[in-house]
C-alpha cells in the first residue's frame, strides 16, 4: 500500500516499555529524536505496556510503570498537542491486529529472532509463549498507523523487516490494506557507554549501578558516578574509543550534551579531572529542569493526558483495523 500523501509529514512511530528507569544512554539514543520528532513529523508514540507482561511482572508493577514512564516522557518535553501518546491496551486494536500478525507470520520466521533466543536464555525456566510472538504484536503496533519510518536502534531491525514481511505477505494474500513501514537509525542518536565499563552500552542493568546516569539522579549522585568513571593511567586526553575507551565515552557524553564534538573538545583539556568536573556540570544541568517538569506532573494530569492520547489513537487505528478484517474476509 501506498504511503501518505506527497507534501504531508511521515508518520513516524515508537514504542517504548514501561521497565525500569530512564538513563542517559536511552535520553540521548532515542527519546531525545521522540521530542525533535513531533515538530516535524506526524509521530505516534506509545507505551507498550502489552510487551511488558512477556516476562513474569507482579500485579500492579506494569501499571506503576506505565504512569512513571508517562510522566517522565511528558517531562522530557513530548506535547500531546504535537504527538499522539498513549499506552498501547487502552486501543484495544493492537492486540486485535496482533492475532491477525500472528496468522501471517510463520514459525520459522519468529524462530529466528535473536531477541527470542537472548531472553529466553537467561531466563530461569518459564518461557511465555508471549515472548516467542510478540514481534507479531510489534509489527502490529507499527501497521496500526500506516506507519512510514520506525526510528529505532540496529538491535530492532530484525523486528522491523518482520513487520515488513508480514505486511507484505498479508497484502499479496488479501489484497492491498497495510503501509509498507521503513526502518531508520537516527541519525542524531548517541551511544553512551557504561562509566564503569566502558566497553559496554550504558543499560538498566543492576550489574553496574554506579555504571548508569539516571535521568532521576540527584546532582551529588551525578558528580559522584562521574568521579568515579574508568578511565585510564597514562592521562591524555584524547578522543580514541578503541584506545581509550573511558575518556572517549565521557568525551562523547559531554558532546552530546551539549552539541559539541567530541575530537575538538578533547584538546581543551590536559587533565581528567576537569573533563570529569564539566561532564557532572553538563549532566546535572540537562537533568535539573527535566526533574522540576517532573515534580510538576500529577497522575491525574498524567492519565487524562494518556486518555486524551488513547482517543486520537483510536481513530487511527480502528478504521485500519476494520479494513484489515475486511480484506482478509471476517464478517463485519
Amino acid at each position: 500500500m501506498t504511503s501518505t500523501t506527497p507534501g504531508t509529514r511521515p508518520r513516524v512511530f515508537s514504542g517504548i516499555q514501561p521497565s525500569g528507569a530512564v538513563h542517559l544512554g536511552n535520553y540521548l539514543g532515542a527519546l531525545r529524536n521522540w521530542v525533535s520528532m513531533q515538530h516535524d513529523t506526524d509521530a505516534v508514540y506509545c507505551v507498550v505496556d502489552l510487551h511488558a507482561l512477556t516476562l513474569p511482572k507482579e500485579p500492579g508493577e506494569v501499571a506503576q510503570g506505565t504512569l512513571d514512564i508517562a510522566r517522565i516522557l511528558l517531562a522530557l518535553g513530548l506535547d500531546p498537542q504535537r504527538c499522539v501518546f498513549f499506552v498501547q491496551s487502552h486501543v484495544h486494536e493492537h492486540a486485535e491486529l496482533g492475532w491477525l500478525m500472528q496468522t501471517v507470520a510463520s514459525y520459522g520466521e519468529l524462530s529466528r529472532m535473536t531477541q527470542f533466543k537472548d531472553k529466553s536464555a537467561r531466563s530461569s525456566g518459564f518461557i511465555s509463549a508471549g515472548l516467542f510472538t510478540y514481534p507479531a504484536l510489534q509489527a502490529a503496533d507499527i501497521l496500526l498507523y500506516d506507519t512510514e519510518v520506525v526510528p529505532v536502534g540496529d538491535d530492532q531491525r530484525q523486528h522491523i523487516e518482520l513487520a515488513r514481511d508480514v505486511a507484505l505477505r498479508f497484502n499479496a494474500r488479501y489484497g492491498d490494506t497495510f503501509v509498507i513501514p521503513e526502518h531508520r537509525i537516527p541519525v542524531a542518536g548517541a551511544r553512551v557507554m557504561d562509566l564503569q565499563h566502558p566497553e559496554n552500552k550504558m543499560s538498566k542493568s543492576v550489574d553496574s549501578p554506579q555504571g548508569t546516569i539516571n535521568l532521576l539522579d540527584a546532582p551529588q549522585e551525578i558528580e559522584k558516578k562521574v568521579k568515579r568513571a574508568v578511565t585510564d593511567n597514562d592521562g591524555e586526553v584524547r578522543y580514541d574509543p578503541a584506545d581509550k575507551p573511558g575518556v572517549s565515552n565521557l568525551l562523547s557524553i559531554l558532546a552530546a550534551v551539549t552539541d559539541g564534538d567530541p575530537e575538538q573538545l578533547a584538546g581543551q583539556y590536559q587533565q581528567y579531572g576537569p573533563l570529569k568536573a564539566d561532564v557532572a556540570a553538563a549532566l546535572i544541568a540537562l537533568v535539573e529542569p527535566i526533574q522540576a517538569r517532573l515534580a510538576q506532573l500529577d497522575d491525574a494530569t498524567v492519565r487524562a493526558e494518556l486518555a486524551l492520547g488513547a482517543e486520537r489513537a483510536t481513530a487511527i487505528a480502528a478504521p485500519v483495523m476494520d479494513r484489515a478484517k475486511r480484506a482478509c474476509g471476517l464478517l463485519v
